[in-house]
């Protein structure tokens, strides 16, 4: 087993900081053992951060569903006074992985976890035109990273800008038609220009991992990417109740081989890191804030490599109101929300071994996500089988409710 904590860029790390606890009103989840838990039961709690305290608000939700439910939760949260849990500096060091217990049933301390439970955990593809032509590039190469730089340099020729298109309007269907007549088209270019949105299941419900963790690349992949997002938080409604960040790791040989391995690109143990805390839109933070984001990327690698780059949300193809109601309407619905991923315009392509080869991660890189109103999402790139299992789920969650009504009736 790959242990990174002797790594360089693990070592004297702190996840100090990735809060700024000062401002905003945060929503998230914390582990905590039955000695330490307002409710006499170990599990998940919903928490708030106000300056450096961290509050369990047992009090009035045992589920983020319930504050999606809850159509004055700013309010409620705000006016709670909440369980005092701990410093948010200790449970911040509680939460980098090597602190934690593999099994959250043997952890000792709080920790932080994601702060989305069973709510459907989806992510939008090509909403950005750079990221659009990203994937032309992966399917034109077939998932080859030795053919990225060349297919590359053709694909912006032959597309030109195409950033200004307003996807689904009668000018991006013009160009369609001439893409189609330059054998150009692509199944990527009708998601994103096109009138409907890519939206993929990109895990299970109770699946994300935390800021702290390892994510999770499989040891098969050789062409492989962050993608710093942005995370709405969306109830039944359809409203968004606030916004978190995200990391929509990829992939990218298996999804250029074949679309139609777009689950196994995305889908596996650690791939969804969605942290630290969701903050919910108030007279101080609100949608627009967060699609005028600037997203940063950096990482650092054990062979001393760094690249950083940016996410521009301004520049999205589509509306999230656009998105939004393309998947929860009338014809579709759930209940207990929505944690979606937007998409990113960035991720890296520079080349890190011999040149032309382009981006992919190795073990021990260290991904920081972040924006000033948001804070910063910290994970360590480790192979999905080597990290911790996934092993707290729905029926865990159900029986850990169960335990805490009967305790309360007792």
């Amino acid at each position: 087993m790959t242990d990174l904590r002797h790594y360089q860029t693990v070592k004297d790390f702190s996840l100090q900081g990735c809060i700024p606890s000062d401002q905003g009103t945060w929503l998230g989840r914390a582990w905590l053992p039955a000695d330490q838990s307002p409710l006499g039961v170990a599990g998940p709690v919903v928490i708030t951060v106000r300056q450096n305290s961290v509050l369990a608000l047992t009090d009035h939700y045992l589920t983020i569903a319930d504050v999606l439910a809850d159509s004055n939760a700013v309010q409620t949260m705000n006016n709670a006074q909440g369980h005092l849990i701990g410093s948010l500096s200790e449970i911040l060091d509680n939460s980098v992985f090597y602190h934690r217990a593999p099994l959250l049933s043997d952890q000792t301390k709080p920790v932080l976890l994601s702060p989305n439970d069973i709510q459907s955990l989806k992510a939008c593809g090509v909403t950005f035109a750079a990221s659009m032509l990203e994937r032309v590039i992966e399917e034109r190469a077939l998932g080859d990273p030795t053919k990225a730089e060349a297919i590359r340099a053709m694909v912006h020729e032959t597309v030109g800008d195409i950033g200004s298109i307003v996807p689904g309007s009668d000018q991006a269907m013009a160009l369609k038609q001439q893409l189609i007549e330059q054998g150009m088209w692509s199944q990527y270019l009708e998601v994103g220009i096109g009138p409907d949105v890519e939206v993929f299941t990109k895990g299970q419900p109770m699946s994300a991992i935390a800021c702290g963790q390892e994510l999770g690349i499989l040891a098969t992949s050789q062409w492989n990417n962050p993608e710093p997002e942005i995370a709405l938080l969306i109830n039944a409604q359809g409203q968004c109740l606030g916004a978190a960040l995200a990391n929509d790791v990829n992939l990218r040989d298996y999804e250029g081989r074949s679309a139609l391995l777009l689950g196994k690109a995305k889908d596996q143990n650690g791939a969804s890191p969605i942290g630290p805390l969701f903050r919910l839109f108030d007279a101080d933070f609100t949608l627009g804030d967060a699609m005028n984001a600037e997203i940063t990327l950096t990482i650092t690698g054990e062979d001393g490599f760094v690249s950083q780059g940016a996410n521009i949300m301004s520049q999205i193809s589509r509306t999230p109101e656009d998105i939004i109601k393309q998947v929860c309407n009338s014809s579709h619905q759930y209940p207990d929300g929505i944690t979606m991923m937007l998409g990113t315009m960035f991720a890296p392509t520079d080349d890190r071994h011999e040149p032309g080869m382009g981006f992919t991660h190795e073990i021990g890189d260290r991904v920081e996500i972040s924006t000033p109103k948001l804070g910063k999402l910290v994970n360590w790139v480790n192979h999905c089988h080597q990290i911790p299992r996934w092993q707290y789920g729905i029926n865990e969650l159900m029986n850990f409710i169960c335990d805490v009504k009967l305790k309360q009736s007792a």
